[in-house]
């Protein structure tokens, strides 16, 4: 793929796959090797919902690789969560609370169950506050008495809150429900849930033992060489991958665009990952799109990811993660199986 110097005008280029901004030029120390293609940044403002940015974006620049556009909606992902939510509160006897937090994985649970909306078909053109949504949702489940009562005023709240649900999806002269439209989006099956932790086997699947994991999703657990080297080709083969980890590290910084590890060392091993992740130094907290490679001027390797924050840092919303920073604090990434190489 061809390679693009990231500097007056590198910046430019990022910056028109999100938000058109009037903004300086910067010099960025950072030479991009592999690009892959986006659809605009987007923020996802208050609400706990990286986890669907991130996956839908990934499954966005799936399509945009192969020639074909799609933009999908994180509203209909986070009604049809709700809704979910709702209904385990109210059979749960009022037990926990209605929560938005997850795991990209939860994309293929929600697509498997409902289906999918376009963009254009279901977004909301005010910033829908979900925390005040999802307690809502919350107060109505405990105060109904039956699940008819519940569904009919889940479904108003959310028609009021979110918008009404369309009637009929059209593509292209088409008419679609949005599980046929789901199904000519992607398919779960045609993707991989990947991992790395040493206190499960290799090459076996398990439950990872994560809060957001509540749908209670499997992994195939592979070594983390295997890890990023399948990280690496995916990118090198133009597809795009959705990380999920951790982003409590001081060095990890949207307005800069950079991700680093402060006490940075030449490498680090299966141990240090296991260590950091039994003594909780390594946490789910944010998913992004990797949608890149790059390297800096002293020749260290970045991925470059698309983040659900907004356009509003030095590189129009996507950030430069160093290679060290993904190896330690990778949590489980997502990909098409055709980029599956051991």
């Amino acid at each position: 793929m061809k390679k693009i110097v990231f500097g007056l005008l590198g910046l430019v280029m990022i910056i028109s796959c999100g938000r058109p901004q009037k903004r300086q030029p910067v010099k960025s120390e950072f030479r991009n090797d592999v690009v892959i293609k986006t659809t605009p940044v987007l923020d996802q403002g208050r609400s706990p919902l990286c986890w669907a940015y991130a996956m839908l974006a990934t499954i966005e620049s799936e399509h945009l690789m192969q020639g074909d556009s799609v933009h999908l909606s994180v509203d209909y992902m986070a009604r049809m969560l709700l809704k979910d939510e709702a209904t385990n509160y109210y059979f749960n006897r009022n037990d926990g609370k209605v929560t938005m937090r997850g795991m990209a994985s939860m994309v293929f649970d929600l697509m498997a169950m409902y289906g999918m909306l376009p963009y254009d078909s279901y977004y909301n053109n005010v910033s829908v506050d979900y925390p005040v949504v999802a307690r809502t949702v919350q107060q109505i489940a405990r105060a109904s008495s039956s699940l008819s009562m519940l569904n009919e005023r889940i479904d108003k709240t959310l028609d009021e809150q979110i918008g009404y649900l369309p009637g009929t999806i059209m593509m292209l002269g088409a008419r679609y429900t949005p599980m046929e439209f789901a199904h000519s989006v992607c398919r779960p099956e045609e993707y991989l849930s990947l991992t790395s932790f040493s206190h499960h086997p290799f090459g076996k699947p398990f439950i990872l033992e994560v809060p957001d994991n509540q749908m209670r999703d499997y992994f195939l657990n592979v070594p983390v060489d295997t890890l990023m080297h399948t990280i690496v080709h995916a990118l090198k083969q133009g597809h795009p991958v959705c990380w999920e980890g951790d982003i409590s590290e001081p060095g990890f910084d949207f307005k800069r665009g950079v991700a680093v590890l402060q006490n940075d060392k030449a490498d680090y091993d299966q141990l240090d990952r296991q260590r950091a992740f039994e003594t909780f130094r390594t946490t789910d907290d944010h998913c992004m799109e990797l949608c890149g490679l790059a390297h800096d001027r002293r020749g260290h390797r970045f991925f470059i990811a698309k983040n659900s924050w907004g356009p509003n840092n030095r590189f129009g919303g996507f950030m430069y993660l160093s290679y060290q920073y993904v190896k330690l604090k990778t949590i489980a990434v997502y990909l098409s199986k055709d980029t599956m190489q051991y």
